[in-house]
């Protein structure tokens, strides 16, 4: 059987684009650290990041959003449409996510550790979180849906989704508030392993 081709590697604007996006929350998240998230101002992470406030604006709709977002849920939503036809979407949707974590890890890791600190710790934020996990679960259902031929998710669909974002949560928290160094991959396959035993 031959094989797929490998997916195209982005273009230079994205590659550009994705630097830029990835500056700004950098640069933001150094000087919340520094300074506090009320007291750091738009324009304060725009001068960090070398961009004007409108550039922050393109890529971040509020200061919670420099906290809050990444880009990684559409790559789990492909990754998990890709999975083979026959996989239990649980694990589908596991194995898709896995695929991923070295490349979140080797990228984002200590900044992924710190939005989710921050996103805990101010009470802004914390109500946002419930939105972000229900977009998530969203596009997660979506596309197990899409990958059983489906064009809208089905009930079964948004429970899988639910329960594994619910599980995962769980594992980035731990690993997140965690005073010494572990493995996000490892706490989520325990974690996963704990859910379909249990069930």
């Amino acid at each position: 059987m031959k094989a797929d081709p490998p997916a195209a590697a982005p273009g230079l604007r994205e590659r550009k684009k994705l630097r830029t996006r990835r500056s700004i929350q950098h640069h933001a998240l150094r000087l919340f650290a520094a300074h506090g998230y009320e007291q750091t101002t738009v324009e304060q992470i725009a001068a960090a990041a070398e961009v004007s406030p409108s550039t922050f604006f393109r890529y971040y709709p509020t200061k919670e959003d420099v906290v809050l977002s990444d880009e990684y849920d559409p790559m789990l939503a492909a990754a998990v449409r890709d999975r083979p036809a026959d996989e239990k979407p649980l694990l589908a949707v596991h194995n898709a996510m896995m695929s991923l974590m070295p490349q979140m890890v080797a990228e984002t890791a200590q900044d992924t550790r710190e939005r989710m600190r921050l996103a805990l710790s101010v009470p802004a934020l914390r109500g946002r979180i419930i939105q972000g996990t229900a977009e998530t679960t969203r596009l997660i259902a979506g596309a197990l849906a899409e990958r059983a031929g489906r064009r809208t998710p089905e009930y079964e669909d948004e429970a899988v989704a639910a329960a594994y974002v619910g599980v995962a949560a769980v594992a980035m928290l731990r690993w997140a508030e965690a005073d010494h160094e572990l493995d996000p991959g490892e706490l989520l396959e325990r974690a996963v392993t704990a859910l379909r035993t249990g069930l």
